[in-house]
């Protein structure tokens, strides 16, 4: 036992001493108290208060003083008393007794902050009862009955009194924090931003103050919601629209949303969303015409794409006019993966960002709208929000809307579709709060989104809006429902609908009985007229920050385009790209590297892989033609080639000492922005696509760590890049740099499954290009922009060829020349013994030069070797010349690295059929189909790459074709 501690009365322990039961296990909510006293001493107890202001001037135990650092104090005196745990506490009765009551108090204010939310009165449908939460009841805390009417401090809310009696309390916490808005904030670290919830909610205790313009707004707008889908489902019985009858308030919300966004200077809003009440967004909030919508459920819309796509997954943009002033709206296109539009619009918005100089968002507003089970099942969620705090991704703070009906697509069992409480506890990672809310209460849905866009507008920072609602009809409208959730189903046909329970509502309030049947009856002539229900709509109103895109429409591949520069201008590049300023002192490999590149620059040695790279992105900028180039390992380069970012060696801080030579080429050049991306290939690439989607005069680059990382993307690849012209003509030139070659490093990092890029090709959708030369990666980077087609690039680039010899190019192919789509045999005895070629191997990428020394061991002569550098659009022109000058040759053979199933093979033979001559025959020399990209044996791999380069020489195996 340890001796008796008595607390001198006066002392900065007494508060202590006479509170220990708070420590151990409590010490969490006295830090917590801490904070409040920090953010506001009046906002604590008297007593804690004196023994805060007492403890500032008390030295930590490592002797460092309170105030510098004001947490330690704190700690470090909680720990030396709790060592004293079984002392004796000297205090009278009373005094502890009502201590023990204050502190009570705290505790339940406290918690109901933190938990008030799973009281909250939320659902629609009042399928279930209020958990059971002991916290949120006084009788936890000890009060009694007896207790209802003593007055205690509350100076740290913001109720509008210091001190309340405890039944005062308890019916303002509960109607905060227990009524149809519950609130999540409570987990976010920033101090500031937990202040301001709990004065914007309780200042008003979470009530809407609407005055009767607002309110008739609110009708109007669930009125048009209603309206629509009731008028669509009498019309087009059975048709797919994905109904949003049952979260009609979503439309109230949106409408809110702009505008008040309109009233704090945004001037965009671009949103994201899947199928659940997209047709009503478009018709309600964006002004589309219904009878453009109708002619789109009658089939006779304007046919003008190669694909088109169904009307659920169309885009549209509008400008509104709002009291702030005029605001444009644009609705991405989206395909039926649900979230997969999430980085595309964080994105475009990103791009209109940067257009305007809008380093924070205040101009731009990104509004993403979610499905409960979309998002809390969908991955890319996770990686779109982990982007949002990151620099070259930072879009100033996101409004989710959740369109909850508490069914997903299939269940209604939280235990089937999610493994937590809430669908929206994702955000929690990045402490985003979260607003849930009633949808039968519209008026406190438009108080959240208010909220939620004052929230993203002070703090930059992304907020949830959960519209807890229901699904009247199926998943779509040849669903029955009540099949799977039929006492579910029983309580929405039972339901009277949102607009008529708050038409009524209206009507008890004095504003006429006939208010919302004239709304009706008005809604549905507008209907039948098929005429604007958005008012106004402005039809004439352009922004200087609109994107032309007429210049880059119509063009054809083919088109000529010089991406040649002058001697020069090269030469001044050079030396700025390859100059380090003394201050910064290189890594001794990365310094080896730049006097290399000076000596490329002069001329001295050949440009390899780097140098070319680097100079393609050097005449760009200095041109006025923006880069931003992204992925995993972009500044250094995965396979260090790049050192874009030159990292000072001593440097003693991590955020400074970094210089970019790209950067400083001109006085006045266009920005080159590289970004370290997160360990994300889904959302950075969708991000970087949307990015290219609203800027076709900047390159955009995605670069994958390795090729095989596109696996993480596919979605992505499929849906926007391969087929986003083809279904909604959004033409976007974003480029794919993904490292590809089989060197023998296994299955998983061999391949960029060119396969699957060439299986997506047609429509002219895209170019793949395979470059195997310095000068070839520079004239290719500088034609994706030179030339005024924009259309997405994906290039195989290599891994071994990065350094090697063979793959450098002479100074006189960047200051000549251009991109050849074919390279020719350059061996001058096979060219000048053209006649005697028997044979032409045709081949793409790496292989190239192991062919090319095999016939140099072999010292063949008769076999010529020609390089396809772009496989799509097929150079069918150039390649014919090419053959053309070989008449002798009766063998054509293709010759790959990948296994037979995999690479240009199958997609590649019918193009080089179609060029051949009558009495060729068609071959294939590489390695068998195999279900894995390749080996993970170095041996193996040896052995077969050392069979299929001696294949393209040795017998004809296995015709293919023959003509």
């Amino acid at each position: 036992m340890s001796e008796q501690f008595s607390a001198p009365a006066g002392s900065i322990y007494q508060a202590y001493s006479a509170n220990t039961y708070l420590f151990g296990g409590n010490a969490p909510y006295v830090e917590d108290m801490y904070e409040n006293y920090l953010a506001n001493p009046g906002s604590v107890p008297d007593n804690w208060r004196d023994y805060f202001d007492a403890l500032q001037h008390v030295p930590a135990a490592d002797g460092s003083q309170a105030r510098d650092v004001p947490h330690l104090p704190v700690v470090n005196a909680f720990a030396e008393r709790a060592k004293q745990g079984q002392t004796k506490v000297v205090v009278a009765s009373a005094d502890s007794e009502l201590g023990r009551k204050r502190t009570a108090v705290q505790q339940l204010i406290a918690a109901y902050r933190n938990v008030g939310a799973r009281w909250a009165d939320l659902d629609p449908l009042k399928r279930t009862e209020r958990p059971a939460i002991p916290e949120l009841e006084p009788a936890f805390y000890g009060f009694s009955d007896a207790d209802q009417e003593t007055v205690f401090n509350t100076s740290n809310t913001f109720f509008g009194k210091d001190t309340m009696s405890l039944r005062e309390l308890l019916n303002a916490l509960r109607e905060t924090y227990c009524g149809t808005i519950g609130a999540e904030y409570m987990y976010i670290t920033d101090q500031n931003q937990k202040r301001w919830w709990q004065q914007k909610l309780e200042t008003i205790r979470s009530k809407p103050n609407l005055g009767a313009d607002q309110k008739r707004r609110v009708l109007d707008r669930l009125t048009a919601a209603e309206g629509l889908e009731r008028f669509l489902h009498t019309k087009y019985v059975g048709q797919k629209r994905f109904s949003l009858e049952g979260g009609e308030s979503f439309i109230a919300s949106m409408d809110t949303l702009i505008q008040e966004a309109g009233l704090r200077g945004i001037q965009e809003i671009v949103i994201g969303m899947a199928h659940r009440g997209r047709l009503n967004v478009l018709v309600n909030s964006l002004g589309k015409m219904p009878k453009d919508l109708f002619a789109e459920f009658d089939h006779t819309a304007p046919e003008d794409l190669p694909s088109g796509d169904v009307k659920y997954h169309q885009g549209f943009s509008s400008d509104v006019s709002t009291a702030g002033g005029p605001v444009h709206l644009s609705l991405a296109f989206n395909p039926s993966h649900l979230e997969i539009v999430n980085p595309v619009v964080e994105g475009s918005v990103r791009a209109r960002m940067d257009r305007r100089s809008d380093e924070h968002g205040k101009q731009v507003l990104p509004v993403l709208v979610h499905g409960d089970a979309a998002f809390a099942g969908q991955g890319v969620i996770m990686e779109t929000l982990a982007l949002s705090e990151t620099r070259g991704y930072f879009t100033g703070g996101t409004v989710h809307i959740v369109i909850n009906n508490q069914i997903g697509f299939t269940t209604s069992d939280p235990r089937d579709s999610r493994s937590t409480l809430y669908c929206t506890d994702v955000v929690k990672m990045i402490e985003s709060p979260v607003l849930h809310v009633n949808g039968d209460d519209p008026e406190a849905v438009t108080l959240a989104t208010k909220l939620a866009l004052d929230f993203r507008m002070e703090f930059e920072r992304d907020v949830v809006v959960d519209i807890i609602c229901f699904r009247k009809l199926g998943h779509n409208e040849q669903d029955t429902p009540s099949l799977t959730q039929p006492l579910m189903y029983k309580k929405i046909a039972a339901h009277p609908g949102t607009r008529k329970l708050y038409a009524d509502k209206l009507a008890t309030q004095g504003f006429g009985e006939s208010l919302g049947d004239d709304m009706v009856k008005a809604y549905r002539a507008a209907m039948d007229a098929g005429t604007h229900t958005v008012d106004p709509v402005l039809t004439n109103f352009q922004s200087k920050y609109a994107v032309d895109w007429s210049p880059f429409l119509g063009k054809k591949w083919t088109d000529a385009c010089d991406t040649a520069i002058p001697l020069a201008e090269w030469k001044r590049l050079a030396e700025k790209v390859t100059t380090i300023p003394a201050n910064i002192t290189p890594h001794m490999l990365v310094k080896k590297v730049y006097d290399d590149r000076a000596a490329m620059g002069r001329g001295d040695i050949n440009v390899d892989w780097g140098m070319g790279e680097t100079m393609a992105y050097a005449s760009l900028v200095a041109s006025g033609y923006p880069v931003r180039l992204s992925g995993e390992d972009s500044g250094r380069g995965t396979f260090s080639h790049r050192h874009s970012v030159i990292h000072d060696q001593s440097r003693e801080k991590w955020d400074v000492g970094t210089y970019t030579p790209l950067q400083n080429v001109a006085e006045n050049q266009a920005p080159f922005v590289v970004i370290d991306s997160i360990l994300s290939e889904e959302a950075v690439l969708g991000f970087e696509y949307g990015y290219a989607s609203n800027d076709p005069n900047t390159l955009v680059i995605w670069e994958a760590q390795f090729g095989d990382f596109t696996n993480g993307a596919q979605v992505v690849i499929d849906q926007f890049i391969a087929s986003g012209e083809v279904k909604w003509g959004r033409v976007n030139g974003l480029t794919l740099l993904l490292p590809h070659g089989y060197e023998g490093q296994g299955p998983e990092h061999s391949s960029a499954r060119l396969e699957r890029f060439m299986q997506l090709s047609a429509d002219t959708n895209m170019q793949v290009c395979q470059p195997t030369t310095a000068s070839q990666i520079f004239h290719l980077l500088r034609r994706q922009m030179v030339r005024n087609l924009r259309k997405p690039l994906v290039i195989m680039t290599p891994k071994s060829l990065l350094r090697a010899k063979d793959a450098t190019s002479p100074l006189s192919e960047f200051i000549h020349g251009g991109f050849q789509t074919v390279i020719p045999e350059h061996g001058e005895d096979v060219v000048r013994k053209a006649e005697k070629v028997k044979r032409v191997v045709v081949c793409s990428g790496k292989v190239y030069y192991d062919l090319v020394k095999k016939r140099t061991e072999k010292a063949v002569d008769d076999v010529a070797i020609v390089r396809i550098e772009q496989l799509y659009p097929f150079p069918h022109k150039a390649f014919a010349a090419e053959l053309k000058r070989y008449p002798n040759a009766s063998d054509i053979v293709w010759c790959q690295d990948e296994p037979q199933n995999q690479g240009a093979w199958f997609f590649v033979q019918h193009y080089i059929h179609e060029n051949m001559i009558e009495g060729q025959r068609l071959g294939y020399s590489g390695r068998a189909a195999s279900a894995s990209p390749a080996v993970g044996y170095s041996h193996l791999h040896q052995e077969q790459q050392k069979a299929l380069v001696d294949g393209a020489f040795g017998k004809l195996k296995g015709f293919v074709l023959s003509k």
